[in-house]
């Protein structure tokens, strides 16, 4: 059996004294795909967040491999209107990396047309498809995926 590349033990996360996540267990071992189904409310995100380590449980420990590197994938993500940034940008801000990484990632999900776009100019689809080829940029061995097809047609999806 492989290395888990992280655990989760026995968390529990509450928010002003509303238990959010409780005693949940999880292991995530490389080359395998974990999907976490739930109604709106019931704790995905925040229990992607606390597996991502941004935000700590009020008990349990999570465990993660040596050097692992995570890609993430918000659900959303909003950057002001004032702010002058390129897809390109955004990108190397993310991962410093060549401009050729950067398209081939674009490339990667359908969206190497927007490369000079402004994000703020960015439909809901294209900004997922920017957001995922972000988190594949830096060549992740754990990608976590806030719900990916939020915004994304049928034929992105």
């Amino acid at each position: 059996m492989d290395t888990p590349l992280l655990t989760l033990e026995h968390i529990h996360l509450a928010f002003h004294g509303r238990e959010v996540l409780e005693d949940v267990n999880l292991t995530l071992t490389p080359g395998e795909i974990v999907t976490i189904v739930g109604p709106n409310g019931a704790g995905k995100t925040s229990l992607a967040r606390v597996a991502l380590g941004l935000l700590r449980p009020n008990s349990g420990q999570r465990l993660a491999a040596r050097q692992l590197t995570i890609g993430y994938m918000p659900q959303k993500l909003r950057i002001d209107d004032s702010l002058p940034l390129t897809v390109d940008r955004f990108l190397w801000l993310a991962a410093r990396t060549t401009r050729s990484q950067r398209r081939a990632a674009l490339a990667r999900v359908g969206a190497e047309h927007l490369f000079q776009q402004a994000v703020q100019r960015l439909s809901g689809g294209e900004m997922q498809r920017v957001l995922l080829a972000r988190a594949l940029l830096r060549q992740p061995q754990l990608l976590v995926l806030d719900e990916p097809a939020q915004g994304v047609d049928v034929a992105g999806q």
